[in-house]
């Protein structure tokens, strides 16, 4: 009988990563079913066998808690997932002092995969991280990583940045470690992304001809996770299943991706 692998999804109680959670677990993987909202973690993670984990990623302190409860439960960890993540629609700052969007979507996810990286390592595995297209609209500024300058634009600046930042961690991890690391656009999925905002909505309406079925959003995660060979190089960005998908041209900045690894590190407590 193979082994059984485990995958850690972040932001698993709800769209694409509660589908991919349901598809994996369906395929025989050991599903932890990472969320914020209690009752809806508990019910994925009840209704596919799998493991409900919760943190909030507005206080690093629960990532680190989550992590050590990762760690105690698996031996092995194959794949890690960082989808949690979203667009903040008002200008604020987390428990921790940092832009909210910035923590939640870079910050939060750099932490998690560092802690979990020697086990991951160990078990050959893969990192997996959900960006998006709108690191089109993104520019990373190192002395303004908290997004202080400049109008808000109701978050979408901010979210821009922070899907062009997954997007450097993804290569710089590739180039760091011994893992196989990919980040993807989902698509314009249909969820309730961005509902927290009269823009977002109205931007959400005028666009519901182009939006794809959540299914077809979760289907890059559940390939990337699924298949034992890609053959891409390391650290390619995929947009849905075709890789090497759009990117604003500093994603392929070598120094910027290293040094944005550098203060990331020393921002979460790493460095």
């Amino acid at each position: 009988m193979a082994k059984q692998r485990t995958i850690v999804i972040t932001g698993a109680s709800s769209g694409i990563g509660a589908i991919a959670a349901r598809e994996l677990a369906a395929e025989g993987w050991d599903v932890a079913v990472v969320g914020r909202n209690p009752e809806r973690t508990h019910q994925v993670a009840e209704a596919i066998g799998g493991t409900a984990f919760l943190a909030d990623y507005d206080r690093l302190d629960d990532v680190r808690a989550l992590a050590a409860d990762l760690l105690a439960r698996y031996p092995e960890i194959s794949v890690l997932a960082n989808n949690a993540g979203g667009l903040v629609g008002h200008r604020g700052v987390s428990a921790d002092g940092f832009e909210r969007t910035f923590q939640h979507n870079h910050l939060a996810p750099f932490l998690l995969t560092n802690l979990l990286l020697e086990r991951l390592t160990a078990s050959a595995g893969r990192v997996i991280n959900t960006s998006s297209s709108a690191n089109s609209a993104g520019r990373v500024n190192l002395a303004d990583l908290n997004s202080r300058r400049g109008p808000y634009v109701g978050g979408w600046r901010a979210y821009g940045t922070s899907k062009l930042e997954t997007i450097l961690f993804t290569r710089e991890l590739a180039k760091r470690t011994s893992l196989t690391a990919y980040a993807f656009h989902p698509g314009f999925v249909r969820t309730s992304f961005g509902s927290d905002t009269a823009a977002s909505r109205f931007l959400m309406r005028l666009s519901q001809s182009a939006q794809i079925a959540p299914e077809a959003g979760a289907a890059p995660l559940v390939e990337l996770a699924q298949r034992e060979v890609i053959d891409v190089p390391n650290g390619t960005y995929f947009d849905g299943l075709k890789p090497n998908g759009w990117m604003r041209a500093q994603a392929r900045d070598t120094r910027l991706a290293s040094d944005l690894w550098y203060a990331s590190a020393e921002l979460v407590g790493l460095g």
